[in-house]
Protein backbone atom coordinates (compact mmCIF):
# COMPACT_ATOMS: atom_id res chain seq x y z
CA UNK A 1 0.00 0.00 0.00
CA UNK A 2 1.73 3.13 -0.94
CA UNK A 3 1.02 6.50 1.49
CA UNK A 4 1.76 9.86 -0.06
CA UNK A 5 -1.26 9.36 -2.03
CA UNK A 6 -3.62 12.61 -3.32
CA UNK A 7 -6.06 13.80 -0.79
CA UNK A 8 -3.43 14.32 2.24
CA UNK A 9 -4.44 17.45 3.63
CA UNK A 10 -4.33 16.37 7.07
CA UNK A 11 -1.00 17.04 6.74
CA UNK A 12 -1.35 20.79 6.82
CA UNK A 13 -2.99 23.08 8.99
CA UNK A 14 -5.70 24.53 6.31
CA UNK A 15 -6.83 23.13 2.54
CA UNK A 16 -9.39 25.41 0.72
CA UNK A 17 -8.68 24.06 -2.40
CA UNK A 18 -8.09 20.28 -3.39
CA UNK A 19 -6.60 19.16 -6.80
CA UNK A 20 -5.25 16.01 -5.19
CA UNK A 21 -7.44 13.84 -5.49
CA UNK A 22 -9.08 12.71 -9.19
CA UNK A 23 -12.17 13.06 -7.74
CA UNK A 24 -14.74 16.44 -8.58
CA UNK A 25 -14.14 18.14 -4.66
CA UNK A 26 -18.09 19.82 -5.67
CA UNK A 27 -20.69 17.11 -6.11
CA UNK A 28 -23.85 17.70 -4.64
CA UNK A 29 -24.35 14.69 -1.70
CA UNK A 30 -26.95 17.27 0.72
CA UNK A 31 -29.94 14.54 -0.78
CA UNK A 32 -27.01 11.32 0.48
CA UNK A 33 -26.30 12.91 3.75
CA UNK A 34 -29.70 13.41 4.57
CA UNK A 35 -30.67 9.55 3.66
CA UNK A 36 -27.90 8.11 5.23
CA UNK A 37 -29.04 10.37 8.74
CA UNK A 38 -32.26 8.35 8.45
CA UNK A 39 -30.81 4.77 8.93
CA UNK A 40 -27.84 5.55 11.23
CA UNK A 41 -28.93 2.94 13.17
CA UNK A 42 -28.10 0.57 11.08
CA UNK A 43 -24.40 0.93 12.80
CA UNK A 44 -26.51 -1.22 15.21
CA UNK A 45 -26.10 -3.93 13.79
CA UNK A 46 -23.87 -6.33 11.54
CA UNK A 47 -24.06 -5.60 7.32
CA UNK A 48 -24.82 -9.03 5.40
CA UNK A 49 -22.31 -11.26 4.78
CA UNK A 50 -22.27 -10.83 1.69
CA UNK A 51 -23.57 -7.27 0.00
CA UNK A 52 -26.03 -9.19 -1.83
CA UNK A 53 -28.83 -7.05 -2.26
CA UNK A 54 -26.58 -4.35 -4.10
CA UNK A 55 -24.73 -7.08 -6.22
CA UNK A 56 -27.80 -7.51 -7.55
CA UNK A 57 -29.09 -4.16 -7.85
CA UNK A 58 -25.53 -3.23 -10.08
CA UNK A 59 -26.28 -6.45 -12.04
CA UNK A 60 -29.97 -5.04 -13.13
CA UNK A 61 -29.05 -2.02 -13.21
CA UNK A 62 -25.64 -3.15 -15.83
CA UNK A 63 -27.82 -6.20 -17.69
CA UNK A 64 -25.79 -8.48 -16.73
CA UNK A 65 -26.33 -12.06 -14.16
CA UNK A 66 -26.05 -10.99 -10.74
CA UNK A 67 -23.42 -14.13 -10.56
CA UNK A 68 -21.07 -12.01 -12.28
CA UNK A 69 -20.77 -9.19 -9.92
CA UNK A 70 -19.04 -8.61 -6.91
CA UNK A 71 -19.22 -5.66 -4.49
CA UNK A 72 -15.81 -4.81 -2.62
CA UNK A 73 -14.78 -2.45 -0.10
CA UNK A 74 -13.70 0.36 -2.85
CA UNK A 75 -11.23 -1.15 -6.24
CA UNK A 76 -8.29 -1.47 -3.69
CA UNK A 77 -9.91 -4.82 -2.29
CA UNK A 78 -11.00 -5.78 -5.43
CA UNK A 79 -7.41 -5.27 -6.91
CA UNK A 80 -5.68 -7.82 -4.00
CA UNK A 81 -8.62 -9.89 -4.02
CA UNK A 82 -8.24 -10.92 -8.18
CA UNK A 83 -4.00 -10.93 -7.64
CA UNK A 84 -4.46 -13.51 -4.83
CA UNK A 85 -7.00 -15.49 -6.67
CA UNK A 86 -5.15 -15.27 -9.50
CA UNK A 87 -2.20 -16.43 -8.09
CA UNK A 88 -4.23 -19.64 -6.62
CA UNK A 89 -5.56 -20.44 -10.03
CA UNK A 90 -1.52 -20.91 -11.13
CA UNK A 91 -0.42 -17.46 -12.62
CA UNK A 92 3.17 -16.42 -11.87
CA UNK A 93 3.50 -13.26 -13.12
CA UNK A 94 2.22 -9.73 -13.68
CA UNK A 95 3.19 -6.81 -15.66
CA UNK A 96 1.33 -3.41 -15.78
CA UNK A 97 2.19 0.18 -17.64
CA UNK A 98 4.43 2.76 -16.53
CA UNK A 99 3.37 4.72 -14.28
CA UNK A 100 0.52 3.55 -13.17
CA UNK A 101 -1.59 2.97 -9.68
CA UNK A 102 0.54 1.12 -7.52
CA UNK A 103 -1.37 -0.82 -6.20
CA UNK A 104 -1.49 -3.26 -8.92
CA UNK A 105 2.14 -4.36 -8.64
CA UNK A 106 2.16 -4.81 -4.48
CA UNK A 107 -0.86 -6.90 -4.83
CA UNK A 108 0.97 -9.12 -7.32
CA UNK A 109 4.36 -8.89 -5.19
CA UNK A 110 2.26 -9.51 -2.18
CA UNK A 111 1.12 -13.16 -3.41
CA UNK A 112 3.90 -14.11 -4.87
CA UNK A 113 3.64 -12.95 -8.59
CA UNK A 114 6.53 -12.08 -10.43
CA UNK A 115 7.30 -8.78 -13.05
CA UNK A 116 7.91 -10.51 -16.61
CA UNK A 117 8.33 -8.11 -19.80
CA UNK A 118 7.23 -11.42 -21.87
CA UNK A 119 3.42 -12.16 -22.52
CA UNK A 120 2.09 -15.76 -21.69
CA UNK A 121 -0.48 -17.57 -20.21
CA UNK A 122 0.53 -17.11 -16.73
CA UNK A 123 0.84 -13.34 -16.53
CA UNK A 124 -1.76 -11.11 -15.30
CA UNK A 125 -1.85 -8.07 -17.37
CA UNK A 126 -3.17 -4.97 -15.80
CA UNK A 127 -4.80 -2.09 -17.23
CA UNK A 128 -5.97 0.92 -15.66
CA UNK A 129 -8.26 2.31 -18.73
CA UNK A 130 -8.43 5.34 -18.38
CA UNK A 131 -4.60 5.13 -16.24
CA UNK A 132 -4.05 6.97 -13.51
CA UNK A 133 -1.95 9.05 -13.32
CA UNK A 134 -1.84 10.17 -17.06
CA UNK A 135 -5.28 9.99 -18.19
CA UNK A 136 -4.55 8.01 -21.21
CA UNK A 137 -7.26 5.78 -22.18
CA UNK A 138 -6.97 2.89 -24.51
CA UNK A 139 -10.60 1.99 -26.96
CA UNK A 140 -12.50 -1.13 -26.18
CA UNK A 141 -11.27 -2.74 -29.74
CA UNK A 142 -7.57 -1.76 -28.52
CA UNK A 143 -8.29 -3.72 -24.96
CA UNK A 144 -10.18 -6.65 -26.36
CA UNK A 145 -7.04 -6.75 -28.27
CA UNK A 146 -4.47 -7.34 -25.43
CA UNK A 147 -6.65 -9.73 -23.92
CA UNK A 148 -5.34 -11.92 -26.51
CA UNK A 149 -1.70 -11.77 -25.51
CA UNK A 150 -2.23 -12.41 -21.73
CA UNK A 151 -3.40 -14.57 -19.35
CA UNK A 152 -5.51 -12.77 -17.91
CA UNK A 153 -6.08 -9.05 -18.44
CA UNK A 154 -7.93 -6.51 -15.46
CA UNK A 155 -9.06 -3.60 -16.87
CA UNK A 156 -9.54 -1.02 -13.81
CA UNK A 157 -11.71 1.28 -15.34
CA UNK A 158 -12.31 3.32 -12.05
CA UNK A 159 -12.27 6.75 -13.76
CA UNK A 160 -14.67 4.95 -16.74
CA UNK A 161 -17.40 8.18 -16.36
CA UNK A 162 -14.30 10.93 -16.72
CA UNK A 163 -13.90 10.87 -20.52
CA UNK A 164 -15.54 11.00 -23.57
CA UNK A 165 -14.25 7.56 -25.09
CA UNK A 166 -16.71 4.84 -24.34
CA UNK A 167 -15.47 1.74 -22.14
CA UNK A 168 -15.59 -1.78 -22.33
CA UNK A 169 -19.07 -2.58 -21.60
CA UNK A 170 -19.24 -5.06 -18.93
CA UNK A 171 -21.39 -7.67 -20.58
CA UNK A 172 -18.61 -7.81 -23.07
CA UNK A 173 -16.25 -8.56 -20.48
CA UNK A 174 -18.14 -11.53 -18.81
CA UNK A 175 -18.46 -12.76 -22.48
CA UNK A 176 -14.46 -13.21 -22.62
CA UNK A 177 -13.09 -15.32 -19.92
CA UNK A 178 -9.96 -13.57 -20.02
CA UNK A 179 -11.19 -10.13 -18.63
CA UNK A 180 -12.03 -9.39 -15.43
CA UNK A 181 -13.53 -5.48 -14.76
CA UNK A 182 -12.76 -3.33 -11.29
CA UNK A 183 -15.52 -0.41 -11.36
CA UNK A 184 -15.33 2.32 -8.24
CA UNK A 185 -18.66 3.94 -7.43
CA UNK A 186 -16.39 5.45 -5.14
CA UNK A 187 -14.92 7.85 -8.02
CA UNK A 188 -18.18 7.62 -9.66
CA UNK A 189 -20.20 9.04 -6.96
CA UNK A 190 -16.80 10.93 -5.23
CA UNK A 191 -17.47 8.92 -1.98
CA UNK A 192 -14.04 8.06 -1.12
CA UNK A 193 -15.11 7.85 2.46
CA UNK A 194 -17.65 5.11 2.11
CA UNK A 195 -15.56 2.92 -0.28
CA UNK A 196 -16.91 1.13 -2.68
CA UNK A 197 -16.35 -0.77 -5.79
CA UNK A 198 -17.61 -3.93 -7.44
CA UNK A 199 -15.68 -6.65 -9.75
CA UNK A 200 -17.73 -7.81 -13.29
CA UNK A 201 -16.60 -11.40 -14.39
CA UNK A 202 -17.55 -14.61 -15.61
CA UNK A 203 -19.28 -16.93 -13.16
CA UNK A 204 -16.82 -18.96 -12.53
CA UNK A 205 -13.95 -16.44 -11.58
CA UNK A 206 -16.80 -14.70 -9.96
CA UNK A 207 -16.97 -17.18 -7.62
CA UNK A 208 -13.48 -18.37 -7.20
CA UNK A 209 -12.77 -14.65 -6.12
CA UNK A 210 -15.44 -14.89 -3.72
CA UNK A 211 -14.04 -17.66 -1.93
CA UNK A 212 -11.53 -15.38 -1.05
CA UNK A 213 -13.86 -12.06 0.65
CA UNK A 214 -13.81 -11.70 3.98
CA UNK A 215 -17.21 -11.86 5.83
CA UNK A 216 -18.70 -8.05 6.38
CA UNK A 217 -16.09 -6.16 4.30
CA UNK A 218 -19.17 -4.04 3.04
CA UNK A 219 -20.62 -1.72 5.94
CA UNK A 220 -24.22 -1.31 6.52
CA UNK A 221 -24.01 2.64 5.31
CA UNK A 222 -22.01 1.64 2.59
CA UNK A 223 -24.78 -0.75 0.75
CA UNK A 224 -27.28 2.28 2.00
CA UNK A 225 -25.65 4.93 0.20
CA UNK A 226 -25.15 2.61 -3.20
CA UNK A 227 -28.36 1.60 -3.12
CA UNK A 228 -29.76 5.19 -3.11
CA UNK A 229 -27.19 6.49 -5.67
CA UNK A 230 -28.43 3.81 -8.27
CA UNK A 231 -32.11 4.33 -7.99
CA UNK A 232 -31.68 7.76 -8.02
CA UNK A 233 -29.60 8.03 -10.65
CA UNK A 234 -27.11 10.27 -9.08
CA UNK A 235 -24.17 12.36 -10.82
CA UNK A 236 -21.36 13.57 -9.24
CA UNK A 237 -20.88 15.63 -12.24
CA UNK A 238 -23.96 17.81 -13.69
CA UNK A 239 -22.07 18.18 -17.38
CA UNK A 240 -19.63 16.01 -17.60
CA UNK A 241 -19.09 17.50 -21.15
CA UNK A 242 -18.30 20.96 -19.73
CA UNK A 243 -16.00 19.43 -16.80
CA UNK A 244 -13.84 17.40 -19.29
CA UNK A 245 -13.82 20.89 -21.59
CA UNK A 246 -12.74 22.52 -18.75
CA UNK A 247 -9.64 19.84 -17.94
CA UNK A 248 -8.53 21.23 -20.70
CA UNK A 249 -8.57 24.55 -20.85
CA UNK A 250 -7.05 23.80 -16.84
CA UNK A 251 -3.71 22.05 -18.78
CA UNK A 252 -3.78 24.77 -21.84
CA UNK A 253 -3.59 27.42 -19.35
CA UNK A 254 -0.37 25.05 -17.06
CA UNK A 255 1.42 24.68 -20.03
CA UNK A 256 1.62 28.46 -20.93
CA UNK A 257 3.86 28.99 -17.81
CA UNK A 258 7.49 29.00 -18.12
CA UNK A 259 8.71 25.54 -15.87
CA UNK A 260 5.58 23.63 -16.88
CA UNK A 261 4.99 20.71 -19.07
CA UNK A 262 2.02 18.91 -19.16
CA UNK A 263 1.06 15.49 -21.04
CA UNK A 264 -1.89 15.10 -23.18
CA UNK A 265 -5.09 13.65 -20.86
CA UNK A 266 -8.57 12.10 -21.90
CA UNK A 267 -9.64 12.79 -18.26
CA UNK A 268 -10.38 14.93 -15.64
CA UNK A 269 -7.11 14.72 -14.68
CA UNK A 270 -3.48 15.55 -15.70
CA UNK A 271 0.38 14.41 -15.01
CA UNK A 272 2.38 17.29 -15.05
CA UNK A 273 5.95 18.48 -14.78
CA UNK A 274 7.71 20.90 -12.99
CA UNK A 275 11.32 22.74 -13.70
CA UNK A 276 13.61 24.24 -11.11
CA UNK A 277 11.36 22.60 -8.08
CA UNK A 278 10.85 19.41 -7.07
CA UNK A 279 7.16 18.19 -6.75
CA UNK A 280 7.33 18.18 -3.52
CA UNK A 281 8.54 21.66 -2.66
CA UNK A 282 6.00 23.22 -5.29
CA UNK A 283 3.15 20.87 -3.20
CA UNK A 284 4.49 22.37 0.38
CA UNK A 285 4.79 26.10 -1.61
CA UNK A 286 0.77 25.74 -2.55
CA UNK A 287 -0.23 24.44 0.41
CA UNK A 288 1.33 26.91 2.71
CA UNK A 289 1.29 29.82 0.95
CA UNK A 290 -2.32 29.00 -1.30
CA UNK A 291 -3.95 26.52 1.22
CA UNK A 292 -4.14 24.71 -2.36
CA UNK A 293 -3.07 20.75 -2.56
CA UNK A 294 -1.58 18.50 -5.19
CA UNK A 295 -0.47 15.46 -5.41
CA UNK A 296 3.34 14.81 -5.97
CA UNK A 297 3.61 11.85 -8.37
CA UNK A 298 7.62 11.06 -7.72
CA UNK A 299 6.23 7.89 -5.85
CA UNK A 300 4.54 6.35 -9.36
CA UNK A 301 7.11 3.56 -10.88
CA UNK A 302 8.58 4.92 -13.70
CA UNK A 303 8.24 8.95 -12.27
CA UNK A 304 10.82 11.41 -10.71
CA UNK A 305 10.74 14.00 -8.03
CA UNK A 306 9.33 16.58 -11.19
CA UNK A 307 6.24 15.21 -11.94
CA UNK A 308 2.42 15.94 -9.90
CA UNK A 309 -0.60 15.34 -10.78
CA UNK A 310 -3.90 17.70 -10.61
CA UNK A 311 -7.47 17.64 -11.41
CA UNK A 312 -9.47 19.58 -12.56
CA UNK A 313 -12.23 21.99 -10.37
CA UNK A 314 -14.25 24.63 -11.07
CA UNK A 315 -13.22 27.48 -13.37
CA UNK A 316 -12.21 30.13 -10.75
CA UNK A 317 -10.29 27.62 -8.98
CA UNK A 318 -8.62 26.37 -12.20
CA UNK A 319 -7.66 29.86 -12.37
CA UNK A 320 -6.15 30.57 -8.60
CA UNK A 321 -4.32 27.50 -9.09
CA UNK A 322 -2.64 28.37 -12.09
CA UNK A 323 -1.77 32.20 -10.45
CA UNK A 324 -0.61 30.37 -7.18
CA UNK A 325 1.99 27.66 -9.30
CA UNK A 326 2.94 30.83 -10.97
CA UNK A 327 3.78 32.65 -7.58
CA UNK A 328 5.70 29.93 -6.45
CA UNK A 329 7.58 29.36 -9.37
CA UNK A 330 8.82 33.04 -9.51
CA UNK A 331 9.89 33.00 -5.25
Amino acid sequence: MIFGHGDDGFKYREIRYNFSSNIYQHADLSELERHLCRYISDIRHYPEPEPVSLEKELAATLCIPEQCVLVTNGATEAIYLIANTLRQCGFEYFKHEKPTFSEYGDASRRYGLKWTENEDGKTIFWLCNPNNPTGSVYDKHTVLHMAQAYGMLVVDQSYEIFTQEPPLPPYECICNKKIVQIHSLTKRYAIPGLRLGFIVGAQDIIEKIKCNVLPWSVNSLAIRAASFLLKNDVEAVGDMDAYLAEAQRLRTNLDQIDGIMTLPTATNFMLVRVSGLTAAELKDRLAIRHKMLIRDASNFEGLDEHWFRVAAQTEEENDLLVEAIKDCLIR
